[in-house]
């Protein structure tokens, strides 16, 4: 047998003791890639999918789209059928300078195979509104589906707690100073 030299030993022991070695809870739920934002801009979501409902593979994706989230236009996955669900908004909104009142509520992402073992991300772009605070948290609650069971993530708190099924969030920034909004 050979020996482990002690340096690799301490440097392991010192991973682990600090966390690096750990996987943070935050990877075992659905989770925004990007988790802060500006209001009055496009926000790019890419929800990360970790893993299935205890070890069933994932076979639908559905989100939840907040109010002052506009002009939602989901990413088409192959293998996948993508719906979009309309719907009204709680107080009007401006857009591009329109008002408008209605808009995508929720996106589906479904009849696709995603095994327990894999990873995979679904992407929408969106407009946050400038109505919207800087500090204010946005919540996406997301049903992941699975050939056996299935997870609501739709806790709204900021907490990765593993107890707990946080809805994915993200916070909102003050406004970009440059005036560019990039669609």
């Amino acid at each position: 047998m050979r020996a482990i030299p002690l340096k690799f030993v301490l440097a392991t022991g010192l991973a682990a003791s600090s966390g690096l070695a750990m996987v943070p809870a935050a990877q075992a739920h659905i989770t925004l890639e990007t988790r802060q934002a500006p209001a009055g801009g496009y926000y790019k979501a890419v929800v990360r999918v970790p893993h299935g409902c205890k070890g069933s593979d994932t076979t639908a994706v559905r989100v939840q789209i907040p109010d002052g989230v506009l002009d939602v236009k989901p990413m088409p996955k192959p293998g996948w059928r993508l719906e979009v669900k309309q719907g009204g908004y709680d107080h009007p909104q401006t857009l591009n300078g329109a008002k408008v009142d209605r808009g995508v509520r929720e996106i589906s992402w479904s009849g696709g195979d995603l095994p327990d073992a894999y990873y995979d991300e679904f992407i929408f772009r969106a407009y946050l509104s400038s109505s919207l605070k800087a500090g204010d948290t946005l919540y996406f609650p997301t049903i992941q589906e699975c050939k056996q069971g299935m997870t609501r993530w739709i806790e709204k708190t900021d907490s990765d707690d593993e107890s707990s099924d946080p809805a994915p969030h993200l916070k909102l920034t003050a406004p970009s100073s440059s005036g560019h909004h990039h669609k």
